[in-house]
């Protein structure tokens, strides 16, 4: 990886969390109950006072419609990718492979397309759109783009990731559609994948590993995140009560194939002979917890909200303080679905955390239901940059509430 660039909205676009309750009043035709239900949505949901909002919800009417998806679109992804193409130097004509990911919004042309007509890439240009693969996107785009550059030498690939706020506004009173109202934020990554041998001089980081889970043949994972209309006729994402349980159980896969990569043999045969015994249900026994700080120095997940978060950490064994990042991009900036864990990872450069040698865990979740993984390797330290969307508000962090990390 060269390097990647996350888009910082305009201050304009802030949403506090009683802006956010004013606008929902506004906006939809929600029960009081409802909005009472969102609200404490809000207080659990560890996101901050300072998040960003499309300007579409900020206007007095709610307006969901093709031009101004399109537009939150461009104003993320162009961005994302001018900041990116400025600290590598590289020109649009360079770029061999595009791939995009975003969920709910995939006009015609795609926003694959519309990278390649705003940069004029060349002709024979590789473009590819992901859609409906939820959080866990910008894992499989990245582990895509690595097959493709094990195919096409010396290339680049450029890779985004964004989610689209616009057209992911939910109307109407179903409570397992609210969520996606309460926890999605405006946010984008675009991300320069190479294979020049002469780039590993100037690049920030070696990929080591992708690991890609995918519990779609069980019914319950599969529509566990489901995109459907109401009995109003009104679409939104249901999120249901099985969630968390087909995400552990998802992540729990994900974690054995990663274990075998990693892992020194020792702790490989403790955890492998513990997953076989409960699999098979041969002896009742708490899961085994691998040292995973012994391999990974950073753990970076993808997590929506502070619950999930909470769950995830007490499975793989780790405390508040080793999921810092995760915590202050939740806080900061919200889910940003695919792109959160790129926020994350500019959190970590801009603490000073990332040296030399420090190997770097993503993990991210999605409709499917999926988990992905990607463990990096730092080829240099990296300084704080002015063009990380930390920089000028980092020595504020991390958040506090009652002497606990927030």
């Amino acid at each position: 990886m060269l390097d990647f660039a996350c888009y910082k909205p305009p201050s304009t676009q802030k949403c506090s969390r009683d802006v956010f309750l004013d606008r929902v009043r506004v906006l939809g035709n929600f029960t009081e109950s409802n909005i009472e239900f969102m609200q404490r949505i809000l207080e659990r949901s560890g996101l901050g006072q300072s998040t960003y909002v499309s300007n579409a919800l900020l206007r007095d009417s709610i307006n969901p419609s093709m031009e101004e998806a399109r537009s939150e679109a461009q104003s993320v992804i162009f961005g994302a990718v001018d900041q990116l193409l400025e600290k590598t130097g590289l020109k649009g004509e360079e770029i061999r492979i595009v791939i995009v990911n975003c969920s709910i919004f995939n006009p015609l042309p795609s926003l694959s397309a519309m990278i390649v007509n705003r940069y004029k890439l060349r002709e024979n240009v590789l473009s590819y759109n992901l859609g409906g693969m939820g959080c866990g996107a910008s894992l499989a785009a990245i582990g895509l783009a690595r097959q493709l550059l094990q195919v096409h030498r010396n290339s680049y690939a450029l890779v985004v990731s964004t989610e689209n706020i616009t057209q992911n506004f939910y109307p109407g009173n179903d409570h397992s559609k609210l969520l996606t109202n309460c926890l999605f934020r405006v946010g984008g990554a675009a991300i320069l994948l190479s294979n020049h041998p002469s780039d590993r001089n100037v690049a920030k980081y070696e990929l080591i590993h992708t690991v890609h889970t995918h519990t779609a043949r069980l019914n319950r994972s599969y529509s566990c995140v489901f995109q459907e209309e109401d009995h109003q006729g009104n679409i939104g994402v249901t999120i249901d009560k099985h969630t968390t349980a087909m995400a552990m159980n998802a992540l729990e896969i994900n974690i054995y194939n990663v274990a075998r990569l990693v892992l020194p043999v020792s702790e490989q045969i403790l955890y492998i002979t513990n997953y076989i015994m409960r699999y098979l249900r041969m002896a009742e026994i708490k899961p085994y917890i691998p040292n995973f700080k012994k391999v990974v120095e950073h753990v970076l997940p993808q997590v929506g909200t502070r619950p999930i978060l909470e769950e995830l950490q007490r499975r793989l064994g780790f405390n508040r303080r080793d999921l810092e990042a995760c915590r202050m991009t939740l806080y900061r900036f919200g889910n940003m679905s695919s792109s959160t864990i790129w926020y994350e990872l500019a959190y970590s450069e801009a603490k000073g955390w990332i040296k030399r040698g420090d190997r770097v865990w993503h993990i991210t979740f999605g409709s499917g239901f999926t988990c992905n993984s990607a463990i990096w390797r730092a080829i240099r330290s990296v300084d704080r940059e002015d063009n990380n969307p930390w920089t000028d508000e980092i020595d504020e962090f991390p958040i506090f509430e009652n002497n606990v990390l927030y």
